[in-house]
């Protein structure tokens, strides 16, 4: 199987470290990006014109369009310089969210959404690897990590910074702080990233490879089921804060600001446990998603519960992607490259589909309803990891051919 080879011209060591971080920055502006709307839906809601579950069409639109790019772009990038693609990704989220930012009605801030959902496909393809071309063997970890860090980080953080800007300054604020957070992405990138060219280009077979071991197609399900369960749900906690609990603007931010924070503590606490055992791991993390949206409809009106269910959310999905991750990781090590493409596909459709769903249940039913269908799919999920076996092999293990 044809595997993709980079290199990068031999730079001192600590611009090569100054392009991780350029890379990790860039996670960082594209995740926050992606999630903005989710602490910005009732403001542009009301700004707009539009239902709550019509005004998650941001969230569904660019999910769509980054499964749809993140493999296609993959292949048709060939043999490109990776600098340049990277760079070329960077100008579009700058562009989407300048569109954004500006937008006279919804349909326009829906292509803006469609615009980044492309820039985002492409970025989470090329960058999943990148920490490799980038620094010297032994320090492949660290690089990795601290781009995947930023990741974790802009997915967290996404909601409370719409929430708190949206709040303080309205909507287009919060856009046009993402855009100048994404220019000085794009700036660092040109400054740091070196030449990056690829000697091989990633086929259509080579994509594939994800559906090759039992594991795989099992984390695959499993991972679909656990995220449309998160954002048919995650997506409109803002508006459930607001009318159920009875929170104002100000400490909904202050919320999901807390929800953030717990988050990057279950990310360390997600990677630690998943050394371990990535399926005990996996199937926690779920558990513990499914548990305080189960409370949530019931005890939604006592805000110290609100608050325990906010926490125990939070610790459980800061661990989840880091598990996916582990998982799949090990599930596709031979077929990596190409492997991990269809990966961020499927995550991307998970985030769509979810918020896509729970968009059409808080309309036609309720948010009630909407945390009831998450506890169910995350039930499933569970099942699906519990019952079917298939524990990918660990890192260390000898791989079979």
């Amino acid at each position: 199987m044809m595997q993709t080879q980079t290199t990068s011209k031999q730079l001192p060591r600590p611009r090569n470290w100054l392009a991780v971080l350029s890379v990790a920055l860039s996670a960082t502006v594209f995740c926050t990006t992606e999630f903005l709307p989710v602490g910005l839906l009732r403001y542009i809601s009301q700004g707009l014109g539009v239902s709550e579950g019509t005004a998650g069409i941001m969230i569904t639109a660019p999910g769509l369009l980054a499964a749809i790019s993140a493999p296609l772009l993959t292949v048709a990038v060939g043999r490109f310089d990776r600098r340049r693609v990277l760079l070329g990704l960077g100008l579009l989220l700058v562009i989407s969210n300048l569109t954004a930012m500006l937008a006279p009605n919804f349909a326009t801030l829906v292509v803006a959404r469609a615009l980044f959902g492309v820039g985002i496909g492409g970025f989470w393809a090329i960058s999943v690897g990148l920490g490799a071309r980038l620094v010297e063997e032994k320090y492949v970890g660290q690089a990795t990590s601290l781009i995947f860090a930023g990741v974790s980080l802009g997915m967290l953080i996404g909601g409370p910074a719409g929430a708190l800007l949206g709040e303080l300054a309205g909507w287009r604020a919060a856009f046009g702080a993402a855009l100048a957070l994404s220019v000085a992405a794009l700036l660092a990138q040109w400054v740091s990233l070196p030449s990056l060219h690829v000697e091989h280009r990633v086929g259509m077979r080579d994509l594939f490879g994800i559906f090759a071991t039992r594991p795989a197609r099992i984390g695959l399900i499993a991972m679909t089921l656990a995220l449309c369960g998160q954002f048919a749900t995650y997506t409109y906690i803002t508006p459930f804060l607001a009318t159920v609990s009875g929170f104002g603007g100000k400490v909904i931010s202050l919320l999901l600001l807390g929800y953030t924070f717990i988050g990057l503590l279950g990310n360390f606490v997600g990677g630690s446990f998943a050394q371990r055992s990535v399926r005990t791991t996996l199937v926690a993390s779920i558990l513990f998603i499914a548990l305080p949206l189960a409370m949530l409809p019931v005890l939604g009106t006592s805000r110290p519960w609100v608050l325990v269910a906010l926490a125990a959310w939070g610790v459980a999905y800061g661990a989840l992607p880091v598990a996916l991750q582990m998982w799949m990781a090990q599930a596709t090590r031979d077929v990596r490259e190409g492997g991990m493409a269809l990966f961020v596909a499927n995550f991307q459709i998970s985030i769509a589909l979810g918020s896509f769903i729970g968009g059409r249940i808080v309309d036609g039913f309720g948010l009630f309803n909407a945390m009831y269908f998450g506890v169910g799919l995350a039930v499933v999920s569970m099942l699906t990891l519990a019952l079917t076996g298939g524990q990918p092999r660990r890192i260390d293990e000898p791989a079979t051919s």
